[in-house]
């Protein structure tokens, strides 16, 4: 896994890491774009477009919009870490039981986990939350839930590579116990897809949450949010076009500088990045 990172092997990943990690750094730290509040209303500065004193404009109601955009990154971010986190964690746990587990019991899960492939994961995120209930936290386990199949599968497919390798075959010879060849040779050997997976994952759960908020399941206003800024925008569309293409812009570029790291580490963990 680390050798796929190692500094000889990060040419092409230079740019993209640069630019996720300048996303990160605004999210951890939104004052590094502007330190005015998301939240700071001024009736006399309505709907005022992008200039020198507000470089994206104000909204509606008066709010700075850069500054929206940049606390909304933290939001929208968080969403879809945490929610891929949950994916990871679960899948790892479940691909991993269902690679080792007797053929009748792989046979089961595997089919169990193709049926609930076969629905968009945006659906069954909302099937999630029409259970819980909406909510930030919510919005983070319903998409979490929603991803697990991703992950269960990938992971199954390289632990039952692995249950059949020679070396595995050689530790069972020397008297290695079952937990600690599942904990030392095995789960260590499927991370690698499992980060590139989940770096993949994370742009389409940042999409997934921004839908969600939109439909107003997320974070409630006036809390800065992709998805419920471009939800606001549109009764002011032809009054502020500013007020959805700057939003809209982020989760764009986000999910493209996400997307392109993650197809990366995928072709580095594969063997096929130069």
């Amino acid at each position: 896994m680390f050798a796929a990172l190692s500094p000889r092997r990060l040419d092409g990943l230079r740019i993209p890491l640069a630019l996720a990690a300048l996303v990160a750094v605004v999210a951890v730290a939104p004052v590094v774009v502007t330190r005015r509040s998301p939240l700071a209303s001024d009736p006399h500065l309505v709907l005022e477009p992008p200039s020198l004193e507000h470089l994206l404009g104000t909204d509606q109601i008066g709010r700075d919009v850069l500054a929206r955009v940049a606390h909304g990154a933290r939001y929208s971010l968080s969403v879809g870490v945490g929610a891929i986190l949950v994916a990871a964690v679960i899948g790892l746990v479940i691909g991993t039981l269902s690679g080792l587990a007797p053929r009748v019991v792989d046979e089961a899960v595997t089919r169990f986990l193709d049926v609930v492939n076969a629905f968009p994961e945006v659906l069954l995120a909302l099937v999630v939350i029409a259970i819980v209930g909406p909510g930030p936290l919510n919005v983070v386990v319903a998409i979490g839930v929603a991803a697990i199949p991703r992950f269960a599968r990938v992971v199954r497919a390289q632990v039952f590579v692995l249950r059949h390798s020679g070396w595995l075959e050689v530790a069972v010879t020397q008297g290695i116990s079952y937990p600690r060849r599942v904990v030392k040779h095995i789960v260590p050997n499927v991370l690698g897809p499992v980060v590139a997976l989940g770096t993949v994952g994370t742009g389409t759960a940042v999409i997934a949450a921004a839908g969600l908020s939109f439909l107003q399941l997320g974070p409630t206003p006036p809390t800065p949010e992709w998805g419920s800024m471009l939800a606001e925008s549109r009764d002011y569309i032809g009054l502020g076009w500013w007020l959805g293409v700057f939003p809209g812009l982020a989760i764009l570029g986000t999910v493209a500088v996400i997307t392109v790291l993650g197809r990366r580490l995928q072709r580095r963990f594969e063997g096929r990045g130069r």
